[in-house]
């Protein structure tokens, strides 16, 4: 079996450093708040109570998304905000949600214990209310994703589905068998991610992954796309089970009435059936076979 060919720039890689779009790392500094002489602030009140400066637009994104630096008593850190009145119409959600999703999104990750998305608030900014997140810088030669001329995936990696690569060649998409990614893809059907593409995956140089972009999350009906379907069918391992167990109990209590903030009161009741489903069967979801399972572009 081959080695994993890694697809050049504009393909399946692990391209994104910013939170909302995938582009150049080298373009702007990020990380965690830094503060001079000391440690940085706590960054979801850095981002929630820090004057935001934009520096640029980060024109990748399919919604307004501008980079912007959050400083506040001496600290201050990148990070990515979305405005409300820059989010684009879709057909199949309500306007001038999306920001709340993301919020929403990390508060679930947050719960869970596994932080794959980064610190997020809903704010005030420039042009009015949106989303602010702490901008990730990543490694650029971490591999999560692949093409392989094979038929069935190399050790430490997990099938997605035959990619047409060109008109004269078809590989088969791999992802790696990751613990991180295994969670995340639990977590995607936690929030019913209508949008896990590869280039919303950002893995950091100190071994740590974040996701970014839920933007359209968190719909009453079963809207979940991804690449992460290698562990489809599988058994869910007993940690994630676990997991899942105290996130329902946190679903009836102080999470599910923070969501209530942010989701409509359907929105919050079909993520427990979600979570509950997932308890029921103990299995990772399967693709569907009535609508696309991945999203387009997949990066």
């Amino acid at each position: 079996m081959p080695a994993p060919e890694r697809v050049p720039a504009g393909g399946l890689t692990p391209a994104g450093t910013a939170a909302g779009a995938e582009h150049d790392s080298a373009a702007a500094p990020g990380g965690e708040p830094r503060a001079a002489g000391g440690t940085g602030p706590d960054p979801h009140e850095l981002l929630r109570r820090g004057e935001l400066e934009v520096r640029g637009r980060l024109h990748a994104s399919s919604n307004s998304a501008l980079y912007c630096e959050a400083r506040l008593d001496g600290a201050e850190a990148a990070c990515v905000y979305k405005p409300v009145a820059g989010e684009r119409p879709l057909w199949d959600f309500p306007d001038g949600t999306l920001a709340r999703r993301e919020v929403a999104a990390h508060l679930v990750s947050e719960a869970t214990g596994w932080d794959l998305i980064p610190p997020t608030v809903l704010r005030d900014g420039p042009y009015g209310e949106g989303m602010c997140q702490l901008w990730i810088e990543t490694d650029p030669q971490a591999a999560l994703l692949a093409l392989v001329d094979a038929d069935e995936p190399g050790p430490g990696w997990k099938a997605v589905g035959l990619a047409q690569v060109d008109a004269d060649r078809t590989a088969l998409l791999v992802h790696a068998d990751d613990p991180r990614l295994r969670r995340l893809a639990v977590l995607d059907a936690v929030i019913n991610n209508a949008d896990r593409k590869g280039g919303h995956l950002l893995p950091t140089p100190d071994g740590r992954l974040y996701a970014i972009d839920h933007g359209i999350t968190f719909a009453v009906e079963d809207k979940l796309r991804t690449l992460l379907w290698g562990w489809a069918g599988e058994p869910l391992p007993g940690e994630i089970r676990e997991v899942l167990e105290k996130l329902r109990t946190e679903l009836d209590g102080a999470l599910g009435e923070r969501l209530g903030g942010l989701l409509a009161p359907q929105e919050v009741e079909a993520t427990r059936r979600r979570v509950a489903e997932l308890l029921r069967t103990g299995l990772h979801p399967g693709p569907p076979d009535d609508r696309p399972a991945v999203p387009w572009p997949p990066v």
